[in-house]
């Protein structure tokens, strides 16, 4: 059994790929801008700080990611015919859970050995975080 968060998820996803049919790369970036800022709004204020400041974080790293929703939180997808998304931030409010998390989709280009990790938690936003996500986003987009 799903529980409502969970339902909620599959609603914004079905509402999300609907929306994403048939759009030239330019309005699909502007309306993923658009639905992210839409996501971050309805945050309360300590995710939707943390969601804002990481999304200034990714996109300053990789600038060509594409900004979208998935499952109705912020997310980062790569430019062109695949638009995968490659990057997404969890808000601890979404789930109800004690921390935020930043994770990464298997088409993320992480590969370190026989093991890397593909969400973390973050509970603060200090220059060093910072400076990882950056440095993942960098390494994920490829």
């Amino acid at each position: 059994m799903f529980t409502e968060e969970e339902r909620a998820a599959v609603a914004a996803t079905a509402r999300e790929r609907k929306s994403a049919s048939g759009r030239s790369p330019a309005e699909e970036r502007a309306e993923g801008l658009q639905d992210l800022r839409a996501s971050l709004a309805k945050m309360p204020a300590d995710d939707r700080a943390m969601g804002e400041r990481i999304h200034a974080i990714v996109t300053a790293a990789v600038p060509a990611l594409v900004p979208k929703t998935y499952y109705g939180m912020p997310a980062y997808a790569r430019e062109g015919k695949d638009g995968k998304v490659i990057a997404f931030f969890k808000p601890k409010s979404k789930f109800k859970v004690r921390y935020s998390t930043f994770g990464f989709q298997p088409d993320a280009s992480l590969d370190d050995g026989e093991m890397w990790g593909t969400e973390f938690a973050v509970t603060k936003l200090t220059p060093k975080v910072e400076s990882r996500i950056s440095e993942l986003v960098k390494k994920a987009a490829g």
